[in-house]
């Protein structure tokens, strides 16, 4: 069988497919990214998500926060609409998404 009648799968003198150097070039490119993504996300750089995509909870703890913060509701008042919300103020939620994890 000649290389002439199959130029696909042998395109020249002894040269891989000419498809290959592309598709390394892409697997490369995308490991590369996703590992450079991947090693912000641990250690918290990305930032928070965007807001659709936190829970109903979380923006009730944040808002119950700042009411707290600026001094419109009592203690008693924020540690018990606290409790409702299964919320314990300064223990970190894992469900959290604006967690940062502690600095080494």
């Amino acid at each position: 069988m000649t290389t002439q009648l199959i130029p696909f799968l042998h395109p020249g003198p002894g040269g891989p497919p000419f498809f290959l150097g592309g598709l390394m070039f892409l697997l490369l490119t995308t490991a590369l990214v996703g590992g450079l993504l991947l090693l912000l996300a641990r250690r918290g750089r990305l930032g928070p998500p965007p807001a659709f995509f936190r829970s109903p909870e979380h923006d009730a703890r944040t808002t119950l926060a700042n009411r707290f913060a600026n001094g419109d509701i009592s203690t008693e008042e924020f540690l018990e609409r606290a409790s409702v919300l299964n919320w314990t103020p300064g223990v970190h939620d894992p469900a959290d998404p604006n967690r940062r994890p502690p600095k080494r």
